[in-house]
């Protein structure tokens, strides 16, 4: 599958990915990125402008103007404090912003060049360290332009600057001189752009993982609109023969030869109460699809939407054997609607396939989450089956084109900001589901 970035006029690294919530756009959180980077790559900077001053200074004997030097890395310090101040706070960080800031970059490394010999310096090439760096972080309208600044202060520097004076040496001591600073600013140069790339292809890596997850997650949900199509179609078309068969039972409970055979009367009765169970599960099909979260929904607690719906899968299912233990304290207000019950349900359900002799289910409270475990002693999950737990198609029992009862629960409770966790026990398996409080209380506006 082919994914083309729209925004070819954006900056390389806004292929970022942005995992934040809140109002900041993606590229406000991109630049807020860009800019940390930068923010690093600058204390490197500023560690190899001290060494290189007093190496030359201390080691290659050549006088410099200390004080002025000194000056320009202390600027270059209140940068980055500043720039980590505007980190910290929640003002918006531009493409303007980052330009600006490599522009305070060049105009202190032109600042040190003017001061320590101007073009002829080794370490004017530093410039195009600057020019990378924003052809990678910015957009390309502001790197051009960084480019011509970056090659303005190449010109100036070739007519404007401050002389060193040099040891007397004759020429060719005068050149190795030179190569020697050539080769410093080449390693400073090298390391600062490892650092930089090695950056860049984490985060590479890091968007590829985001996009190949929104993939699966747009696959996952045109699974679900498929079957949610295809169970609101199917719930029309039942609606009108359950109707056609509860009135036929209806009216086989007041024939004279059924109201005298009291065994007859009673199979007559069961079926009723079965068809209307059918018709009641046909209308929670038809008021929850495609309904958002919210819409028909109830105001309990957390422990007697609990109690309420095991004692209902209790009388429904018939399990010989189920152990129920509610733990959560302290209780606490939510809002429950059909999606989160079906989930609780398909989990129930799954257990007693899989052991018809014991289900249990305990809920409890861990920090600001409603942690359920559902275990049974069944003959647990297949390796294969755990890895690809959660996938549509993928069926714990072994059925072709099964597991999509599962899937729906991983997808429910993933988009309540959970988590679903399975593992084979030493008797059976554990379904374990996470779901954070505030999903459930009142004010969520997350749709399910």
């Amino acid at each position: 599958m082919n994914i083309a970035w729209p925004h070819r006029d954006k900056p390389f690294l806004t292929l970022l990915p942005t995992r934040q919530g809140g109002a900041a756009s993606d590229a406000d959180v991109t630049n807020r990125k860009n800019l940390l980077l930068l923010i690093q790559l600058r204390w490197l900077a500023v560690a190899g402008q001290v060494l290189t001053i007093l190496v030359t200074q201390y080691w290659f004997a050549i006088p410099l103007p200390l004080t002025e030097m000194a000056g320009v890395v202390l600027f270059l310090v209140g940068l980055n404090i500043f720039s980590l101040l505007a980190l910290r706070g929640n003002r918006r960080i531009s493409n303007a912003q980052l330009f600006v800031a490599l522009i305070f970059d060049m105009a202190a490394l032109t600042t040190q060049l003017y001061l320590s010999g101007g073009a002829s310096n080794p370490f004017v090439s530093l410039y195009l360290l600057q020019i990378t760096l924003g052809a990678a972080l910015l957009a390309p309208w502001s790197t051009w332009l960084l480019v011509v600044a970056a090659s303005a202060c190449f010109v100036f520097l070739i007519f404007v600057f401050q002389p060193i004076a040099l040891p007397h040496h004759g020429g060719s001591d005068l050149l190795a001189l030179h190569l020697r600073g050539m080769f410093i600013c080449f390693v400073l140069a090298a390391g600062l752009i490892v650092i930089f790339m090695t950056r860049i292809n984490r985060n590479l890596r890091e968007r590829d993982a985001y996009l190949a997850d929104l993939r699966q997650r747009s696959a996952e949900e045109d699974h679900i609109v498929r079957m949610g199509l295809l169970a609101s179609g199917a719930a029309h078309e039942l609606g009108t023969p359950l109707s056609t068969i509860s009135v036929i039972l209806s009216d086989w409970r007041q024939m004279r030869d059924v109201k005298r055979n009291r065994e007859l009367s009673g199979d007559v009765a069961e079926m009723q109460a079965q068809i209307e169970r059918c018709k009641g599960i046909v209308t929670g099909i038809l008021m929850s699809s495609g309904q958002a979260r919210g819409e028909g929904t109830i105001r309990t607690t957390i422990r007697r939407f609990l109690d309420d719906l095991i004692e209902e899968w209790r009388v429904s299912r018939q399990p010989i054997k189920l152990h129920y233990s509610n733990g959560f304290e302290p209780d606490e207000q939510i809002v429950s609607d059909t999606a989160l019950k079906q989930v609780i349900f398909n989990v129930l359900d799954n257990a007693q396939e899989a052991s018809h002799d014991w289900v249990g289910i305990t809920a409890e409270r861990q920090d600001e989450k409603l942690v359920l475990s559902v275990e049974d002693r069944g003959p647990g999950f297949d390796k294969d089956i755990l890895d690809t737990l959660g996938q549509p198609y993928m069926s714990s029992k072994g059925r072709p084109g099964g597991g999509l009862g599962l899937f729906l629960v991983f997808n429910v409770v993933r988009k309540l900001g959970g988590d679903v966790s399975a593992r084979n026990m030493a008797e059976g398996a554990r379904v374990t589901l996470s779901l954070p409080l505030a999903a459930l209380t009142y004010g969520d506006d997350r749709e399910i």
